[in-house]
């Protein structure tokens, strides 16, 4: 397995028209017309192949876009009480709802909000039994295929003593029992091809126990809406799945809502040297680029040039590996100089954070097609200082 997450950023498109000085910096930049373009592919898919098709609130959860998710999807899925709220409050339609942990304090009002829950485990199902029951919602429980597919150990939902869903060799009547519906979520970024391959390997052993289910959910991490995902292929799969085991299927994108949708612009503070040519930007990796770090990976910067002058990226912040990554332009970077990353509306628009006071990005919308422009959200002191004592 890699070490390193790799870049699924594809081109920069109508980004590449867009003059970075319209925005404040920091300042994350969405596309709705991209958003509309990936739900478009998405609906497609949901028509065609019959699976129910939920956003992902855990990947993007921009709201102001909850209109339009709401015309093309059928709802989403949170991981807990506050992504089962927005979904509920915000984009309407179906709400499934899985938690690795649930508290029983917080069960009510999740079974209130939700129409799917899922658990993780045979222990807490049971343990909630009476309350799911009286609510009336659909139960599903989280399976681990034990088939791995992930090209990072630690975002591998399949790797050795994972936490994440029950192993399929451990299922049994009595874990299967109340339950609606299985739930895998085995992968992150990728094609259809390691699907195929989960699927292959856990089918015959689900066999027995297809026929007593409602619906079976594909999870997340699937990049349909990349150029080079084979659709057909998933579409037929799906119809596949639904005709020879009688299921309704859901499959929950997050990613592919919002893949090459936004670029995250920032700025030149200081040019220092220390063996290398370094720059130090509005930009934190720690603080608002987080995987940059934890998965890791190295996000692509728009319009890097293939040779000159290389430059060693860095945020503001005191931690010593808030390195962003080494990156090349064709001519000496300026103080106050605007830059942008690519495909920065998922994951890295909710991870955001304010370690060392940095400020957080602002969000501005933009329309790659009128030209249209507002900011969505610009963030100061008060938000800071309300998330402490």
């Amino acid at each position: 397995m890699a070490d390193m997450m790799t870049t699924q950023a594809g081109d920069a498109g109508a980004f590449r028209r867009f003059d970075l000085t319209r925005v404040p910096s920091p300042c994350f930049v969405v596309d709705e017309q991209a958003i509309e373009r990936n739900l478009t592919i998405l609906a497609e898919v949901g028509t065609r192949s019959g699976a129910h098709v939920l956003s992902a609130l855990k990947a993007f959860s921009m709201f102001a876009l909850a209109p339009l998710v709401r015309q093309h999807l059928g709802g989403t899925c949170a991981s807990g009480i506050f992504e089962a709220r927005l979904g509920r409050e915000e984009y309407g339609g179906e709400v499934a709802t899985f938690c690795a942990g649930y508290k029983d304090a917080d069960l009510d009002e999740i079974l209130a909000l939700s129409d799917h829950i899922i658990f993780n485990s045979p222990a807490q199902k049971d343990r909630f039994a009476t309350k799911t029951q009286a609510a009336n919602v659909q139960v599903g429980l989280r399976i681990n295929p034990e088939h791995s597919e992930g090209e990072v150990p630690k975002y591998d939902p399949c790797a050795p003593c994972s936490r994440l869903g029950t192993p399929v060799s451990q299922l049994t009547a009595d874990t299967l029992a109340g339950v609606d519906g299985l739930h895998m979520h085995t992968l992150c970024e990728q094609g259809f091809e390691p699907l195929a391959r989960t699927w292959a390997a856990v089918e015959p052993k689900l066999a027995p126990v297809l026929a007593d289910l409602k619906w079976l959910n594909l999870g997340g991490g699937h990049h349909i809406t990349r150029d080079d995902y084979d659709r057909e292929a998933l579409i037929t799969f799906i119809r596949a799945i639904r005709e020879k085991h009688h299921l309704e299927v859901y499959l929950e994108p997050g990613e592919a809502v919002a893949l090459d949708a936004g670029i995250l612009v920032g700025e030149i503070l200081d040019l220092p040297t220390n063996g290398m040519d370094l720059a130090i930007t509005d930009i934190s990796a720690t603080c608002h680029m987080p995987d940059v770090i934890e998965a890791p990976y190295r996000p692509a910067l728009m319009d890097e040039a293939e040779t000159g002058l290389t430059y060693r990226l860095g945020g503001p912040s005191c931690l010593a590996g808030d390195v962003i990554g080494d990156y090349t332009w064709a001519e000496p970077l300026q103080i106050g100089q605007r830059f942008a990353f690519l495909d920065q509306a998922h994951y890295s628009m909710v991870k955001t954070n304010t370690f060392n006071g940095v400020p957080l990005p602002a969000i501005a919308l933009w329309n790659s097609k009128t030209d249209a422009l507002r900011i969505v959200k610009q963030f100061g002191y008060d938000d800071f200082k309300e998330r402490l004592s």
